[in-house]
């Protein structure tokens, strides 16, 4: 970015304070939990950013680790803004420090995650090309527990198209947290976090965002690295998948959606709940209960087929189960001994 501010940016910011007080241009909101051993290394990615009109805001959000998060933090005191609450979850944090935030644009980091030097110089690069844009993201590598080392999380969740609420709800976009600069005024409209998730929290405001109007878009761009973790939220997948299905079915009550808004939801409701009872039926084969294998593996395969996926390897899965069910056994639990993290 250049060493004058856009103009654009600077008439909304002198638009929204009024008190004279110099503000920052961009609020960076960290939450905490469980992250004293990663936030330092976070927290030098943050300062060590071309573009340095920022403040920093660091949310406890009432961390078993709070006596070593303070200790890590001390050295930073002086640059940040601490906040220290009860647990509340992701979204009470990120909330908190959306309200104490002084800056039109607010920039999101988990604090096991990394940006690069030229993250905010080219995400509001993009709000000066684009001057209608309420948020964009951006690419991320990903790294740490797991295969997916080296990819980008694009790779792996393909962003395809304008950012639409279709697209969001059909997953075509994925919008990554760590990698979201947006207004903060068009956050508060939306309603912020919702505080009940732990999980899915970030979807549920970025549809709602989509659905108010908010021009979201993003940038291939690999600006940032994605640390992927083992003892994460996301980590757990039936969690993830039984938390997107409230989610979704959240979004069904409290928004008016058109029929095919209503279509998309409820083939994604499907597809979870065909995975939820895909795990369940490998459950079941792993312990050697062929029966109730076969009939989850059953039903998930009819799921499938429902909303047009392909059926054909759990067709295969379930001739084989029918033929030498202690066999496919012995193989699946190979297997799973051999398989890495993902």
């Amino acid at each position: 970015m250049s060493n004058s501010q856009p103009q654009l940016l600077i008439d909304e910011q002198d638009r929204y304070f009024s008190t004279g007080e110099r503000t920052p241009f961009v609020s960076v909101v960290i939450p905490a939990f469980n992250v004293a051993k990663y936030i330092a290394e976070t927290l030098a990615s943050v300062f060590a950013q071309t573009f340095k009109d920022f403040e920093v805001i660091v949310i406890n959000d009432g961390s078993p680790d709070t006596e070593e998060l303070e200790r890590v933090l001390r050295p930073y005191l002086d640059r940040i803004t601490y906040i220290k609450q009860p647990n509340r979850g992701p979204s009470s944090a990120r909330n908190a420090g959306i309200r104490r935030a002084r800056a039109c644009f607010i920039a999101l980091l988990d604090a096991d995650d990394l940006w690069l030097p030229e993250y905010l110089s080219q995400q509001l690069n993009a709000f000066q090309r684009e001057p209608a844009l309420d948020l964009v993201y951006a690419d991320a590598l990903l790294y740490g527990d797991g295969t997916r080392d080296g990819k980008s999380f694009m790779d792996v969740f393909p962003s395809a198209g304008s950012v639409t609420l279709e697209a969001l709800l059909e997953q075509r976009c994925v919008v990554i947290t760590s990698c979201v600069v947006a207004r903060r005024q068009a956050l508060l409209d939306a309603g912020l976090f919702d505080e009940r998730y732990y999980r899915s929290e970030d979807f549920d405001l970025w549809v709602r965002l989509a659905h108010r109007g908010a021009k979201l878009a993003y940038q291939r761009r690999v600006l940032a690295q994605h640390r992927v973790r083992g003892d994460s939220l996301a980590a757990d997948r039936t969690r993830m998948h039984r938390s997107a299905i409230e989610v979704y079915e959240n979004l069904t009550r409290k928004l008016e959606l058109t029929p095919l808004q209503h279509r998309l939801i409820e083939t994604e409701i499907t597809k979870y709940q065909a995975a939820l009872i895909l795990a369940d039926g490998k459950s079941a084969l792993a312990a050697g209960d062929h029966e109730q294998a076969a009939r989850l593996l059953g039903r998930a395969r009819d799921l499938q087929r429902n909303i047009g996926q392909s059926d054909l390897k759990l067709r295969f899965v379930l001739s084989c189960l029918n033929v030498a069910p202690r066999a496919l056994q012995r193989v699946y639990q190979l297997r799973e001994r051999l398989a890495p993290s993902s």
